[in-house]
């Protein structure tokens, strides 16, 4: 093996920095085993999600049971040892511990046999997902509480009699000192972090289901997640920024599927205004074109029904005049053909686009002036100078802000695999495509996408002295542009054909015709550009998208381009299950490959508890490995190296004599 030569004067600043943690031969030698050791284990698994749109038992669920991961291992260490109902009731206690127990002990007869018994299969199990771990990583998994016994039962040897016998008095000691419920939780709690390495979330927590809110909350509180925004995600922040679009797009949304829940009762934004202000203005209209849609979960009495519909309307004709207001602030977005308020013959009751006329479905709007379409009635402007107060001043809106703003960018790379929620836009010839997105400049492929992302940032940068107010503002306006502009990473579309569907009968201006990119991601040249484009490299990279829901009803695929693309938005929200026929794919990457997991609807948290019901899947392999993946074929491996690589330099500077080792004073006991 060739001796590596090394600059030691070029290099001594950061050398003598690395001395201080290790300021002798013997621990940088330690540290260099401790590193190889993790090198050589193998790789965590990554869980991969789009689309939550607030559904959040569904989310919650396929979180505690890893898409099936759980229940793999289970199978795969009990085998034939245990029935099918045995291992689906370890599983169900595994998902849902202080749940399944309340059942357990009213059922059964024998509580400290079930303990006995149950103890041993949890702490197997928990022993196979810890062992691709060190015993430190595990060790800062562990409940204080357990932490010992927990480190104590996972060592133990089948073959060792004595240790076998202590393992079993010390479980025998827990239930005896009342504590087996307690341990129980802790454990299952251990299995269900420790079986997930990394989860990456591929954007849209919000709207449509009703518990956003409980979704970002459950986030903030996982051991280890990211998420690249998806447009959803960016109309709350655009809301909770002060864009007064967003802010009627995230109401008419809710409104549309009758479901105030996260606006309501998670961020505490009171919505009492707006129906008094609906009842007042359109009492007398039905509002037909604006009935929400409703699912059997959450009916509307009739009286409700049509109180959702008139402030259904209300907040969107709000919109429409914000929007065009916003848009002719900026033709640089080219979205002029948007202001849909002007090409309305209020007297005849029709709409010129593209040249050609139609018949409006409704032509009441007793708060617009044809002469000024856009302008904001007195009333109008109290309402949206409140609601714009109530979004802006959220703390619990603006914590979950935050959190997306930490964990979350607009495209990521994980081990040779490309992040992004939607699309890289593209040229009718699938080159990239140049976006303007301030004056004068150009930006197309990654840099449109970071440039994107630092814009979002500054949004939310008050009181710096890098940007003026009216460059603040213009980031905030850009939230809109993002939502619904034709050239938008995070859209890609001719155009959001909202008020066409309210108000237009003829389904053809319904149609909302996508980008290249769309048409294109099944073409293996074009995946390969774009991940050059990333610099992602080879072999076995991939793209993997959410953003549009996967048509299984249809015949469509959610693997791409030779396997090298997979969108994974199958459609966990229930407005899409009819559409796409399924609830949902998600991915999982383990040691061996990847494995897409495509969901049956899940019924609910309480059937999963009392009957065992677990969402229904289906595993597809999409890419197995010949050899199991180890750390050091991974990000985290490329960083162990170069840190072992900086170790071997810092033993040669001891060893020369270029530095002198010091050996830390042992604190003296007082």
């Amino acid at each position: 093996m060739k001796k590596k030569k090394y600059d030691l004067k070029k290099d001594e600043r950061y050398l003598r920095l690395l001395a201080k943690s290790f300021p002798n031969i013997a621990e940088a030698s330690t540290e260099i085993i401790n590193l190889e050791a993790i090198a050589h284990l193998p790789k965590g698994t990554e869980h991969f999600l789009a689309d939550i749109h607030g559904e959040y038992q569904a989310f919650q669920h396929v979180l505690k049971n890893a898409s099936g991961n759980i229940k793999r291992k289970v199978n795969e260490l009990f085998g034939e040892r245990l029935r099918n109902v045995e291992k689906q009731e370890l599983c169900t206690l595994i998902y849902y511990p202080a749940q399944k127990l309340e059942l357990v002990k009213k059922q059964e007869k024998d509580i400290k046999d079930w303990y006995h018994i149950t103890i041993h299969r949890l702490v197997e199990v928990c022993r196979d997902v810890s062992s691709k771990y060190t015993r430190s990583k595990v060790r800062k998994s562990l409940p204080a509480d357990f932490s010992y016994i927990i480190q104590e039962l996972l060592h133990e040897h089948a073959d060792d009699k004595d240790k076998t016998d202590y393992v079993s008095a010390i479980i025998k000691t827990i239930i005896s000192t009342g504590r087996a419920d307690d341990f129980i939780i802790a454990i299952c709690e251990v299995i269900q972090r420790l079986v997930i390495d990394q989860l990456h979330i591929l954007g849209d927590m919000y709207d449509r289901g009703p518990g956003a809110h409980i979704v970002m909350d459950t986030l903030k509180n996982y051991h280890n997640w990211d998420i690249t925004w998806g447009n959803h995600d960016i109309l709350w922040m655009g809301a909770s920024a002060g864009n007064d679009a967003c802010i009627c797009n995230v109401i008419r949304i809710a409104l549309r599927y009758a479901n105030m829940a996260t606006i309501e009762d998670g961020y505490g934004i009171n919505l009492i205004q707006l129906a008094t202000f609906a009842m007042d203005v359109y009492g007398d209209d039905l509002c037909e074109e604006f009935i929400p849609k409703v699912s059997k979960d959450n009916p509307l009495d009739e009286r409700s029904l049509t109180l959702t519909a008139q402030m259904h309307k209300a907040i969107s004709v709000i919109q429409f005049k914000i929007e065009s207001q916003m848009i002719s602030r900026h033709p640089l977005w080219k979205m002029d053909d948007r202001r849909l308020l002007n090409a309305i013959d209020y007297k005849k009751g029709t709409i010129k686009l593209d040249g050609k006329e139609y018949q409006m479905r409704s032509c009441n709007f007793p708060t617009i002036d044809p002469k000024h379409p856009d302008k904001l009635t007195e009333a109008e402007q109290a309402l949206i100078d409140r609601l714009h107060q109530s979004f802006t001043g959220s703390e619990k809106l603006r914590s979950h802000i935050r959190s997306l703003l930490r964990h979350g960018c607009m495209y990521n790379i994980f081990n040779h695999n490309l992040l992004f929620h939607a699309s890289i836009p593209l040229t009718e010839e699938g080159k990239l495509k140049e976006v303007e997105i301030e004056p004068g400049v150009k930006l197309k492929g990654k840099e449109l996408l970071y440039q994107t992302g630092m814009k979002i940032r500054s949004a939310f940068q008050s009181n710096n002295d890098l940007q003026t107010e009216e460059q603040r503002q213009d980031a905030i306006d850009f939230f809109l542009y993002l939502w619904s502009g034709p050239d938008s990473p995070l859209f890609d579309k001719a155009k959001m054909a909202t008020f066409e569907r309210y108000f237009i009968a003829d389904k053809e201006t319904h149609h909302e015709k996508k980008g290249y990119y769309f048409e294109m991601r099944d073409n293996e040249e074009i995946v390969d550009m774009i991940l050059d484009e990333f610099d992602v490299p080879q072999p076995n990279r991939h793209i993997i998208n959410g953003h549009m829901p996967v048509h299984v009803v249809k015949g469509e695929n959610p693997i791409k381009a030779n396997g090298k693309l997979m969108v994974i938005d199958g459609g966990f929200s229930q407005a899409y299950h009819k559409e796409t026929g399924i609830a949902g794919y998600t991915l999982v990457f383990h040691s061996r490959g990847f494995q897409l997991v495509q969901h049956e609807p899940f019924t609910s948290t309480e059937d999963a508890i009392k009957r065992g019901t677990d969402i229904v899947s289906t595993t597809q392999i999409v890419e197995m490995n010949q050899q199991r993946l180890r750390v050091e074929d991974t990000d985290k491996g490329t960083e162990l190296r170069l840190q072992i690589e900086a170790l071997e330099e810092l033993l040669y500077a001891y060893r020369s004599g270029f530095l002198t080792e010091v050996e830390r004073k042992t604190p003296q006991k007082v």
